[in-house]
């Protein structure tokens, strides 16, 4: 299913006015990890109240001990100090990965802003080796900013 084709699946997922906004988010997990096939493991991480780490929200895929990442650890963590989407072609590569699988080779992260503030992130890991394109960004950050207008639109 192209990324086009999804948009308004995660749009209509967001305001399901019947489910929770964790649901909300569970669902757009899933129907991410099941259209596309290189997504192996697709969740959500949120800043940790006034803390500078993030806390694991919904996820589908293997089971992670990283409920908790401190500000500038890992992929996740350097995206909270940076505002910047971070794409890692070859994780092996990184210095600063934190490793939730042998499997996995590649991971993308893009910040969710509220009101300018980073307040989150959607990570998704690949056992694919450099698979993310372009494409790959502009379309999880459309993800990003419609859940950014779902907690601006219930706060």
């Amino acid at each position: 299913m192209t990324f086009d084709a999804l948009k308004p699946q995660v749009k209509d997922i967001l305001s399901n006015q019947n489910l929770s906004f964790e649901a909300q988010l569970f669902e757009v997990c899933k129907l991410l990890e099941h259209h596309i096939s290189y997504y192996n493991w697709v969740g959500f991480y949120f800043k940790n109240g006034d803390k500078n780490e993030l806390k694991l929200g919904p996820y589908v895929g293997e089971p992670t001990d990283h409920t908790i990442i401190p500000f500038g650890k890992g992929i996740c963590g350097q995206v909270a100090v940076s505002n910047q989407n971070f794409v890692v072609p070859d994780v092996s590569a990184q210095d600063n990965y934190i490793a939730c699988s042998v499997t996995v080779k590649a991971e993308i992260v893009i910040p969710i802003f509220v009101n300018g503030e980073n307040i989150g992130q959607i990570d998704i890991d690949s056992n694919t080796a450099d698979p993310f394109t372009e494409a790959d960004e502009r379309f999880l950050e459309f993800v990003c900013q419609e859940i950014s207008k779902r907690i601006s639109n219930n706060s």
